[in-house]
């Protein structure tokens, strides 16, 4: 029986990190050096890998899963059975969200990464490493979309978050569930999920969108500020099911008028409202007013949704309806 053909790409991030003489950990570790330590991967499939940076989770940006979306899309079509992603674990759930949205290939796209740095008793790695190479070579995982793979369990791209700063179960899909988990060594699917429609993948990157947190009390000075800051959009992560503060609510008109700006919540699980609450400041005011309703996905990827749209050139009622085809959005 051939052996599924996978590649691997590491971006740095946690599961690369060991320190030097008591300093803190860094990346260090190359893909051939993830593999290496993993003699198992041998047994699951045929790895091409790949080194595209040494870099901590945070320090990736949306040009590099750009052009990692790219490269994966070449190589699946050239015959690749799927392909892993290895990552510091601070923006998974931000760059699976986009490598979601960017890969056109249905066949698997794995990311997944360590709560524990390599040199450390306990290190996560290793098993997450060989847990996420098993779900890319299973073909029960295609047409899933983008998936992050921790801990034996497989969620889906558009719920996942994390949860936990140092725990090994750090992520979890809140609201939802794990589509499936890795047993036995094989990928044992719970769930099946209609793929998020894809997007294009723009040339540049430079839709610079703001994301505002509100608070009690916050008196909105931010959002006036935005225009003014060369922002192209605007995410405003609210209360509850899309609240503000009723002293906000002209500022969003406002904001409104000069870019696009999507209505998220800072709760972890459950939708944008569209049609319940009344009030100045609530969901029915503020999307009358000309925000767009956040939908299901969390802030972060509201922001990466809409920087992408933006980037394509879109505006007015195609962003709208493109944002809402691809946020469970049902405004």
């Amino acid at each position: 029986m051939n052996k599924a053909r996978i590649l691997l790409v590491s971006t740095g991030g946690t599961i690369t990190m060991t320190s030097a003489a008591g300093a803190g950990i860094t990346p260090t570790l190359s893909a051939e050096d993830l593999v290496q330590a993993v003699p198992q991967l041998a047994t699951q499939a045929e790895l091409d890998v790949h080194t595209f940076s040494m870099k901590p989770g945070a320090s990736l940006t949306l040009e590099d899963l750009i052009e990692i979306a790219a490269l994966l899309d070449e190589k699946l079509a050239a015959g690749f059975d799927g392909a892993v992603m290895v990552q510091g674990t601070d923006t998974i759930e931000e760059t699976a969200f986009v490598l979601d949205l960017l890969v056109q290939s249905a066949r698997p796209v794995v990311v997944t990464g360590a709560m524990r740095g390599a040199s450390v008793a306990g290190a996560d790695g290793p098993a997450n490493l060989l847990a996420a190479v098993t779900v890319a070579a299973a073909p029960d995982a295609a047409g899933l979309g983008a998936l992050v793979v921790l801990n034996d369990e497989v969620h889906a791209a558009r719920y996942v978050q994390k949860t936990h700063t140092a725990s090994v179960a750090a992520f979890a899909s809140p609201g939802f569930a794990a589509l499936g988990r890795v047993l036995e060594g094989r990928f044992v699917r719970y769930a099946t999920l209609l793929r998020t429609p894809t997007l294009s993948r723009p040339h540049k990157s430079e839709a610079a969108v703001a994301l505002v947190k509100i608070a009690l009390g916050d008196d909105g000075r931010m959002l006036s500020a935005l225009p003014g800051l060369a922002y192209r959009g605007a995410v405003i992560e609210a209360m509850g099911a899309g609240h503000l503060p009723a002293s906000l609510a002209d500022k969003v008109s406002e904001l409104a008028n000069a870019m696009p700006v999507v209505l998220a919540t800072r709760v972890a699980a459950g939708p944008v409202f569209t049609q319940t609450y009344g009030f100045p400041g609530s969901e029915m005011d503020l999307l009358a007013r000309g925000a767009i309703a956040g939908g299901t996905i969390s802030s972060v990827k509201a922001v990466h949704l809409l920087r992408l749209l933006l980037a394509q050139g879109m505006s007015g009622s195609a962003l709208r309806a493109a944002y809402a085809e691809r946020s469970n959005s049902n405004s």
